[in-house]
């Protein structure tokens, strides 16, 4: 489905939400939030990573909210296994680790969204709906820890053999990926750039169909490892 067929397709039906947490006090304070908005759903809850691997293939949800430290199967593992079997649906990732490991292995598991839990609750419905439409949302903190390891990534693949042959992005979509990875959302892209935001959500579903992935942020770690960027 492109990303306007998916925009027709909200306007008429709810966001379909997944929680997963292994707190019910933080489920249900999640639940409350977003039952209010009208435009969401949430269709269900799991108490960890197995029970959302499950609750997914059977709800087929567009958003899954995922704690990281859960009991049976943690929410990386968990994503992972969500992303396998339906992988249209875009994972946020709220937690209280601020770890740099727990941040690069949520987004290579296919996490979209990465958030702390200190966030107000008045803002995760404009999460969800950001995710939705195509977003990839990290905390401000995050995002710099994230960059940091893209760099060190960088330096550790230039010592690495190279690979078979990567899909070719076209120059502006080179320039595109580059500010992806600097943190930059679609609106600060359009202004660097002087083009529109719908230019930049093309140029954004090219790179990864091109790449045959599933998130900005996996493009980035994908160009990273490939050497098509290097950031310092």
């Amino acid at each position: 489905m492109s990303e306007s067929d998916e925009a027709r397709a909200s306007a008429s039906e709810p966001i379909r939400v997944l929680i997963v947490d292994d707190h019910e006090l933080i489920r249900r304070s999640l639940a409350l939030a977003l039952a209010a908005e009208p435009d969401i759903e949430v269709v269900g809850e799991a108490s960890d990573g197995q029970e959302a691997v499950e609750l997914a293939d059977r709800l087929m949800p567009d958003v899954a909210l995922m704690d990281v430290r859960m009991p049976r199967q943690d929410g990386i593992e968990a994503t992972k296994g969500i992303k396998a079997s339906v992988p249209s649906t875009r994972i946020i990732m709220l937690t209280v680790s601020d770890e740099e490991e727990d941040l690069f292995e949520a987004i290579k598991a296919g996490a979209t969204g990465y958030l702390l839990k200190d966030v107000q609750i008045n803002d995760v419905p404009a999460a969800v709906r950001g995710v939705h439409e195509g977003q990839s949302l990290i905390n401000p903190a995050m995002a710099a820890k994230l960059i940091s390891e893209f760099a060190n990534m960088s330096r550790k693949e230039a010592e690495r053999p190279p690979q078979l042959p990567v899909p070719r992005l076209t120059d502006r979509e080179m320039e595109v990926l580059r500010l992806v990875a600097k943190g930059m959302n679609n609106r600060e892209i359009a202004k660097q750039l002087f083009i529109s935001e719908n230019t930049v959500k093309n140029h954004v579903r090219n790179i990864l169909d091109k790449l045959q992935l599933h998130s900005r942020m996996e493009a980035v770690v994908y160009a990273v490892r490939e050497r098509m960027l290097e950031i310092t």
